[in-house]
């Protein structure tokens, strides 16, 4: 049975369409994820990966239905409680990174917590905030030399893991994940996402991962597939969105 009350999100009768459209653009009866849980979302492009992603994240909010985190219903927030919402308990990994580079690489990891003094709180809970950020950078094996360094000296790689360390640091509940491994081939792909899902499962993170790559879905203990309206309703995901359960 699904534990609604403890779900740490919870979309129910949700459905999204932009203005002037006559079809919905996101239309899921139900979906659960409990803490801890990792979600793959695939979908072609135009499919509304992005836009779910962007619900989840308080940016939208849904044409009819509810989108529920942490037993908050985000609707009912004004949007500058939602934004504040998000910072405090979400943790974002963008497909282009979004790091800034006239700034360090602890610095970027710890730009999370200038927003957010709850995530200052928990990132200081043992130490203080630049230093939660450099054993985060450690434990995703970034040099020491690399700490103060402008981020836009890293690697591709190197800039990856800045963005998964500032994602994580403050404890955040859920993390997101918008098609963060697009531009890596598979070999960096696969190291990509072991080091995320080991640091996600460390820190129980509900994470929620998008990408148009069908190949990843295995990796992953739920997934589900968003169709445009021109898609054949198929049976590849384990989940099917847009159709009752």
């Amino acid at each position: 049975m699904i534990d609604r009350a403890a779900a740490v999100v919870c979309l129910e009768q949700t459905r999204f369409r932009w203005p002037g459209q006559s079809n919905d653009l996101i239309d899921i009866d139900e979906l659960t994820l409990q803490a801890g849980e990792h979600l793959f979302v695939r979908g072609a492009s135009g499919s509304g990966k992005t836009t779910l992603l962007n619900l989840l994240a308080g940016v939208h909010t849904p044409t009819a239905g509810v989108v529920r985190l942490l037993g908050t219903d985000l609707a009912e927030l004004s949007a500058s409680r939602r934004d504040q919402f998000r910072a405090d308990h979400i943790g974002v990994i963008f497909q282009q990174f979004n790091l800034l580079p006239y700034l360090s690489t602890v610095e970027n990891v710890t730009l999370a917590c200038a927003f957010s003094a709850r995530k200052r709180e928990r990132a200081a809970e043992s130490t203080e905030v630049k230093t939660a950020a450099r054993n985060l950078l450690s434990a995703l094996n970034l040099p020491d030399s690399s700490y103060d360094a402008p981020v836009n000296e890293l690697s591709v790689g190197q800039q990856q893991r800045v963005a998964v360390a500032r994602a994580l640091i403050g404890g955040p509940e859920i993390i997101i994940a918008d098609e963060p491994t697009s531009a890596l081939d598979t070999e960096n792909r696969d190291r990509f996402l072991e080091l995320l899902f080991r640091e996600a499962e460390a820190r129980s993170c509900t994470l929620v991962f998008v990408s148009h790559d069908p190949q990843l879905a295995g990796r992953f203990t739920r997934s589900i597939e968003l169709r445009t309206a021109d898609d054949m309703p198929g049976d590849a995901a384990d989940d099917a969105v847009g159709a009752s359960p």
